[in-house]
Formats: C-alpha cells, structure tokens, sequence
C-alpha cells in the first residue's frame, strides 16, 4: 500500500508535465504538484492532516468556480469533450478542467482522510 503513494505522486508529475504547453500552465502545474508533494509526504510517513486540508480547500474553491460552466456543459446536452486535444470549443476546455480540479480535489480529500485515520492509529 505504501508504494501507492509514489505511483500516485508518479501519476500526478506526469499530469504536470502535460500541462507545460498550456496557456494557463502554471495554475495546472501547482495544482497537479501540490497532489504530487502530499503524496510524496505520505509515502514517508510525515504527512499531518492540516498539511492536505490546506490545499484540498483552496482547490475546492477553485473548483466551485467552474460549477456554472460545468451546468452550462450539462443544459448544452454534454457534448462530447473528449473530440480531439485540441479544444476548439471552450465547453471542452472548461470541463476538462472541471473534471481535472475534481481529481485533484478528490485526491487531496482521500489524504486528508487518510492522514488523520494514521493519527488516529499511532495514538
């Protein structure tokens, strides 16, 4: 289990790295990084819970702001997003990062769990 931490880190890296050639890549690459160093702090045992929390709420907010053109995406029918890399529609690009922002939170919110639950155990 504890090597999961170093393919999540791995998974999340390489996410930042996909990220360089895009307009607004420092946003995506602090995002995917700040998962990638959590994970990295989990693999060696030091990760305190307040530690995730901290980012996990600052991408949660972020993540709320695209709720209305995630709902417009919705209302349109959800056309497809997944057409080409190329996002020629701004649906595309502002659903991807819906869905991008949700990973990252929900990654985020498993090491906020995870982290008090290993507090817990070591008391």
């Amino acid at each position: 289990m504890k090597y999961l931490h170093l393919a999540v880190t791995a998974l999340f890296l390489l996410c930042a790295y996909w990220q360089l050639n895009d307009p607004d890549w420092n946003q995506w690459v602090a995002a995917y990084g700040i998962v990638a160093f959590i994970s990295v702090r989990a693999f060696f045992g030091d990760l305190r819970p307040i530690v995730a929390a901290l980012p996990a709420i600052a991408l949660f907010a972020w993540w709320c702001s695209y709720i209305p053109e995630f709902a417009q995406w919705l209302s349109d029918g959800m056309p497809t997003i997944t057409g080409s890399m190329k996002a020629e529609s701004p649906h595309v690009e502002l659903t991807r990062e819906f869905f991008g922002l949700l990973i990252c939170w929900g990654t985020l919110a498993y090491y906020v769990w995870w982290s008090w639950r290993q507090e817990r155990l070591a008391e």
